[in-house]
């Protein structure tokens, strides 16, 4: 089996899992992402005690690499501190721009490595992208 139908195979799965669908008890950062130029749309919920990110979860729809890139930045994200966080999003977002190619530094981003070809297809970046800027916008805003 090669590493490309591997990737394509987590692509899938993450895409159709319902694990890291759902809404976030006790949510206190959330932020609703869309990508206009295809209509992919997300809630992204988080849940941050003390400086860590004690949930992840998203609701929405849109095609299969938004889809899996969003389940697999809320498996990457749940348990690390905000400052961990901040740095994988900007980690994957150099990996999809093709600015970071180094095999050993990617390895943080664990499953989702799968998306890195993303970056040779100019109309799916967005797609791969829009969960991790919305990660950045809830950060950045807090519910009371």
């Amino acid at each position: 089996m090669s590493i490309d139908s591997i990737y394509t195979e987590l692509i899938t799965e993450h895409s159709r899992d319902k694990r890291n669908r759902r809404n976030v008890e006790g949510a206190n950062h959330t932020h609703h992402g869309v990508n206009p130029s295809c209509g992919d749309e997300l809630t992204l919920e988080l849940r941050v005690e003390d400086g860590k990110i004690a949930d992840a979860a998203f609701t929405g729809s849109g095609c299969a690499i938004s889809q899996a890139s969003a389940s697999m930045m809320s498996d990457i994200l749940r348990g690390r501190t905000v400052a961990e966080a901040d740095k994988l999003a900007e980690l994957f977002l150099g990996m999809i721009k093709g600015d970071v190619t180094d095999a050993a530094e990617l390895e943080e981003l664990d499953e989702a490595i799968a998306l890195q070809g993303v970056s040779k297809m100019p109309a799916r970046v967005k797609c791969a992208v829009l969960p991790w800027h919305t990660y950045q916008a809830a950060i950045g805003e807090q519910n009371v």
